[in-house]
């Protein structure tokens, strides 16, 4: 008797430790889980932390507004350091947790993602940086560089000064110096400016900087030497701020140079600030943005609540932007997934894949999420994994930065043929068939 009532109990024990374990499984279900590979320790913390703090924020602000259809957003953060190898260590540990797709905020770890992508079916978001090439979907089935690729930024810059000097026509004769991160990142924009320079006859010098960029007086004697027109700069972390440095000390006008969109921040300029005032940087479309309703919703949902990520004072600075920006665009690629494979469910890598490559994210979807003033609509295709090539310039006044020039939108006439061609060249070399027909439909 005694030993059936034993066995009774085992059995109403084990009977609940199973309910709670599928109770468990079914909240861990029911739940989106998203990878956040950032970088808050290193030389590149300063420009990564305010990233991470804007992506994650966003993620709290999604789940605080209901989730995706009632799917709430799990996610876990992995410290790269910056660093191609830990952030595919990152990337492989997290994965098997379901991850809808992966942002790997460096080049160098989205080159090397990309080749494992298309085994494991995850998605590899590149808001603005990562492989320009990579918005040929057609080659590269797993990549969205969504929003603009360097090669936009390069494009947008050349525009803008070829405005200040009365037209594209006006460059011949020119010097343009490239001051750029010595990696996979700072080397991108290099094909579209030869390729400018050709066109347009200025003369392209190059001028790469070592890692992480703390010593540059041996460029900065080139450019005094030199005397270019402009000096593009194409840093990340402190080689902006002592870029800036260098050309102050070097008697280089500020004016005369134009920063990529991740050398155009908070961090870039406040340790040289009147130092840095008339540098000028392109934007990803959006700029600081303190009075835009995303803001407002993250400060009264989020941070009101104590649940904010970092500084409250840092929210809707520029790199902070940056990261719910893109932690946006990849929550409406599942938002897009929900709306083919079923609302209220939790999404696959590959169907969330086919939310990204179809993604139509009017102007009135960016005013109801809080982008209104932001951003401009994007529309990705099979085809096209890029979506809208907008981009503004903004300038350092000395305290803040502010919008310097209309909307500029890159020259697809110049960008889509490189596009093609580069894309065109990996398909051989990693012997890939384009994708056409029902394949572009699924």
């Amino acid at each position: 008797m005694k030993l059936r009532k034993v066995v009774l109990a085992v059995a109403v024990v084990a009977a609940a430790a199973s309910s709670a374990l599928s109770t468990s499984a079914l909240a861990q279900a029911k739940e989106q889980f998203i990878p956040v590979l950032s970088y808050r320790t290193g030389p590149y913390a300063p420009n990564g932390t305010p990233w991470a703090n804007g992506y994650v924020d966003y993620i709290k602000l999604i789940n605080a507004r209901g989730g995706i259809n009632g799917v709430k957003l799990a996610w876990e953060e992995c410290e790269t350091g910056y660093d191609t190898a830990r952030s595919v260590e990152c990337y492989e540990r997290l994965k098997s947790r379901g991850a809808s797709l992966v942002q790997p905020l460096s080049t160098g770890a989205t080159f090397a993602i990309t080749e494992k992508a298309p085994g494991d079916k995850i998605p590899v978001v590149t808001i603005g940086y990562g492989r320009s090439e990579s918005a040929d979907g057609t080659v590269f089935k797993w990549n969205f560089p969504i929003a603009g690729t360097y090669w936009v930024a390069a494009d947008a810059i050349l525009q803008a000064v070829a405005k200040k000097e009365g037209g594209l026509d006006k460059l011949k004769g020119k010097k343009i110096a490239l001051v750029y991160h010595d990696s996979p990142y700072g080397k991108e924009p290099i094909p579209l400016l030869q390729e400018r320079a050709k066109m347009h006859g200025f003369d392209l010098q190059l001028l790469p900087v070592a890692a992480p960029g703390v010593e540059q007086k041996a460029t900065w004697l080139q450019v005094r030497q030199s005397r270019p027109d402009y000096v593009f700069l194409w840093g990340w972390g402190v080689m902006n701020s002592t870029a800036l440095k260098e050309a102050q000390a070097t008697g280089y006008s500020r004016e005369k140079m134009y920063g990529v969109w991740w050398a155009g921040a908070e961090p870039d300029v406040k340790d040289v600030g009147d130092g840095a005032k008339g540098y000028n940087a392109v934007t990803m479309q959006h700029g600081a943005e303190p009075q835009s309703k995303v803001v407002k919703d993250i400060l009264e949902q989020v941070h009101a609540k104590g649940q904010g990520t970092g500084p409250k004072d840092e929210v809707g600075q520029v790199l902070y932007m940056r990261g719910a920006m893109s932690a946006m665009l990849g929550i409406e690629g599942i938002r897009a997934a929900q709306d083919r494979y079923g609302k209220g469910k939790v999404m696959t890598g590959e169907q969330v894949r086919y939310g990204l490559e179809n993604l139509n994210l009017t102007q009135p979807k960016l005013d109801a999420l809080g982008f209104a003033g932001v951003m401009r609509p994007i529309s990705t295709s099979c085809v096209d994994h890029m979506g809208a090539a907008w981009a503004r310039i903004h300038t350092w006044d000395g305290k803040q930065w502010k919008f310097s020039s209309d909307w500029l939108q890159a020259d697809e006439q110049v960008i889509k043929p490189l596009v093609r061609s580069t894309a065109a060249k990996y398909a051989g070399e990693k012997k890939i068939t384009p994708r056409a027909g029902e394949d572009c439909q699924s």
